[in-house]
């Protein structure tokens, strides 16, 4: 569970990183980002039900709470401090998987933008050689 929430932040951060000169190997890796978080709510999931602890559907009236937290800005963890610190494995388990969903569907909304600007835009190879090409049509002929 530690290496998939690790990795999940990792490749998120290496792509938006590499955004400012490669929107494709920021989408691949956001990509990678969004795969290990989905390792990671798996792993939640599998924790609760080994245990025979319940799982929150999806609009109970505990995940539409946590749901609320997640849109409070700034984020930090002092949002949650109070239910990490003093709430059951279950209810914190619970929590963690709402956040995964949030943080998931942030994630693809990022990724439509990203294919969006790399379809209209093209890479950074695309655009240097565009550039190049009309430097050479605009310099004088000898």
């Amino acid at each position: 569970m530690i290496q998939s929430a690790r990795s999940g932040k990792q490749s998120i951060l290496e792509g938006s990183k590499a955004g400012t000169t490669s929107k494709e190997t920021e989408i691949k890796l956001t990509n990678v980002g969004r795969a290990s978080l989905e390792e990671l709510l798996a792993d939640y999931r599998d924790y609760l039900r080994v245990r025979d602890k319940s799982i929150w559907e999806k609009g109970s009236k505990e995940a539409m709470y946590v749901r609320d937290l997640g849109r409070r800005t700034p984020q930090d963890y002092e949002i949650y401090r109070n239910f990490v610190e003093t709430r059951s494995d279950e209810v914190i388990a619970n929590i963690a998987i709402c956040l995964i969903h949030q943080t998931n569907y942030l994630l693809d909304q990022q990724l439509k933008t990203l294919e969006k600007e790399f379809i209209e835009q093209g890479g950074l190879r695309e655009r240097m050689t565009q550039a190049r090409l009309k430097h050479r049509n605009q310099r004088p002929q000898e």
